[in-house]
């Protein structure tokens, strides 16, 4: 007589294995520092992809903190995403676009390029109004 497993007993063996074989998400959801001491706050992503949240620049002077409006891939384990901050301390606004990633020991980490664009009295001053960046943002600890 052969005996086969039953499908009752298969599933319950796959369920049981499955929670260590499950992809986990990388979420923007949260706080995040960057390596040069900035710190943004994104809210809830809705189901279409969006955010909004809030940007701190640890660079320059006279800074305050500064809305942002984004969105994300929202079908990728590792998704990309951009926003904008307008920060109306210096009459200039930062386009971020960047993908989170999962760390090989579990932790989230955005990397992003930016560009900043200052205002300019004139278009002869334009060659020298966008700065391009890198930064690395964090989960702060």
């Amino acid at each position: 007589m052969v005996h086969t497993a039953s499908p009752l007993l298969l599933l319950l063996s796959l369920a049981l294995l499955a929670p260590g074989l499950s992809a986990r998400q990388c979420l923007l959801t949260g706080n995040w520092t960057s390596d040069q001491g900035s710190s943004m706050n994104i809210g809830r992503v809705n189901y279409n992809g969006e955010f909004i949240g809030t940007y701190l620049s640890a660079v320059g002077g006279n800074i305050t903190e500064s809305p942002l409006f984004g969105f994300q891939n929202v079908i990728a384990r590792q998704p990309t995403f951009g926003f904008t901050v307008e920060r109306d301390f210096s009459e200039s606004t930062s386009a971020f676009t960047g993908q989170c990633f999962l760390g090989t020991n579990g932790t989230e980490i955005l990397t992003t390029m930016w560009l900043l664009r200052s205002i300019v009295d004139d278009i002869e001053d334009d060659w020298n109004a966008t700065r391009v960046g890198y930064n690395i943002f964090t989960r702060p600890q």
